[in-house]
């Protein structure tokens, strides 16, 4: 795996515009689509505590609107609402499945306004940005999977194919500018068949256009304004590589895909230049590292010291500034977390993805700028369920394997694209063959496993294209609770009635 894998994710889950009618109080608008028929406007007010929105919808039937724990309807905290024969109908629901959401008993949203307007349903309605109800979304100053769906009356029945998700940074947004001086090439596969395999990669290999001068990849919404992807130049021979995973279970014959991406590039740089960094632990199904069957919550670690780059880096190591990030893990991944370490403390989380969901992976803004500073670490810390599976799980490339990742977008670039780790497997030899036939372990057992891949020392791994370095003292820092956790403690502490 090299550092360009997470280049393509980026690039496709960037959004497709932003629009509407200006407003002060609701400063931020996205479409939810892309088709545009579903455009969401917000704002909030941290002293009050107070989010508002705006949903507008191509349809004079019902409209819902949610937050999603991973981008499916299956716990997530929905509104309907909507003009029919009667007259106006809001609620808050909550789904328990992919069914009719139910209603909540506890109505935390304020409906401001419900008009039908030109064929479209317009609903503006409030919420605390924190709140104490068990069935509502707790939302935090982290990227959030939105939810909609819609029908064409007002039967609130199953909407088909008018639903869709898309991550948001509500509270700490980067809106999207337009593109200045740009040129572009688009990169299709025209009518590729999906063969009936589990799993089937489909490979382009671009070479861009040559550029005697050095020019900059970049879109606006992802990436931030003084920073680009660097291409061309007299010394660059550079390719990037758009890589199609397909998976077609059910042998179902007759699928096809025609899809692709426009790449815009533009010879006025930026100040800066994007790299990308993976961190996490190392993904080599020859370590022998395992992950034990009937685990309900197993934690690996992988942990960086980015002492190790001055090691590979020629002159002084800046500053690096975290913009963006992909987490991954393969189907048995719950959670990811990481986190940075300064002088043995935790600083700073650069990601708490508690509602990791495989089908729904893309890159997602952190927010606000994280900072890493020479010296310190990262540590990543990831949860899985093993809880049906018989038999030991190994870390490596298959989809039934396992990997604990987080790929890094940062600046200014430096010539490291990997630092990761693993425990010192030799420590652990002689466990692991004494249960290398076993089909379960109990919980104790689990336990201890899990304590002791952490508290052995970490391999840690540091390389560039063709070099690495290598410190085999590696430590695993414990994290400190999330935001998310400390909030929802706030809230079972609250007398009832306060």
């Amino acid at each position: 795996m090299n550092h360009l894998f997470p280049f393509i994710p980026l690039l496709l889950a960037l959004p497709a515009g932003t629009g509407g009618q200006e407003d002060p109080q609701m400063p931020f608008t996205e479409h939810l689509d892309q088709q545009q028929l579903v455009t969401l406007q917000w704002g909030f007010n941290d002293v009050q505590g107070i989010i508002t929105f705006r949903l507008s919808i191509r349809t004079t039937g019902w409209v819902g609107f949610g937050f999603s724990p991973n981008g499916g309807m299956s716990g997530s905290d929905i509104v309907i609402g909507g003009i029919g024969p009667d007259g106006k109908y809001f609620s808050d629901r909550y789904a328990t499945g992919n069914s009719l959401p139910l209603v909540d008993k506890q109505q935390s949203y304020t409906l401001l306004s419900l008009t039908e307007n030109d064929g479209h349903t317009i609903m503006t309605f409030q919420r605390s940005i924190q709140s104490c109800d068990r069935e509502d979304f707790h939302i935090t100053a982290s990227p959030v999977k939105l939810i909609y769906a819609y029908g064409t009356t007002d039967d609130i029945n199953y909407h088909g194919t008018r639903r869709g998700t898309k991550e948001v940074n509500l509270l700490k947004y980067m809106p999207r500018a337009s593109l200045p001086h740009t040129e572009y090439m688009d990169i299709r596969v025209d009518n590729i068949t999906i063969p009936p395999i589990h799993t089937y990669y489909h490979c382009n290999v671009m070479r861009l256009p040559r550029l005697n001068r050095k020019h900059h990849i970049y879109l606006d919404y992802e990436l931030p304004e003084n920073a680009g992807l660097p291409i061309g130049g007299e010394d660059s021979d550079m390719f990037y590589r758009l890589e199609i995973h397909y998976n077609n279970p059910t042998s179902e014959a007759g699928r096809t895909d025609s899809s692709g991406m426009r790449l815009y590039y533009t010879d006025h740089l930026r100040p800066h230049d994007i790299g990308i960094l993976m961190t996490g632990l190392t993904v080599d199904p020859r370590l022998g590292y395992k992950i034990p069957p009937s685990a309900a919550n197993f934690h690996t670690y992988g942990t960086c010291n980015t002492s190790l780059f001055t090691k590979i880096v020629d002159g002084p190591v800046s500053d690096l500034h975290v913009f963006s990030l992909l987490l991954h893990t393969h189907l048995a991944g719950r959670k990811i977390r990481a986190g940075i370490f300064r002088n043995g403390s935790q600083v700073d989380f650069l990601s708490v993805g508690e509602n990791y969901n495989f089908e729904m992976q893309q890159v997602t803004n952190v927010g606000n700028i994280k900072t890493i500073k020479p010296g310190d670490e990262i540590v990543v810390e990831c949860t899985y369920s093993t809880i049906n599976r018989t038999e030991f799980t190994k870390m490596g490339f298959a989809t039934t394997d396992e990997m604990c990742l987080v790929f890094l977008y940062y600046y200014p670039a430096i010539d490291v694209n990997a630092c990761v780790s693993h425990p010192n497997m030799d420590n652990l030899t002689a466990m692991l063959e004494k249960d290398k036939q076993s089909t379960s372990l109990d919980l104790d057992a689990i336990s201890t496993y899990e304590e002791l891949l952490k508290s052995i020392p970490q391999t840690q791994v540091a390389s560039d294209n063709s070099n690495s370095e290598v410190y085999t003292n590696g430590i695993v820092r414990n994290m400190m609770n999330t935001f998310g956790q400390l909030s929802q403690r706030s809230c079972h502490s609250k007398q009832p009635g306060s």
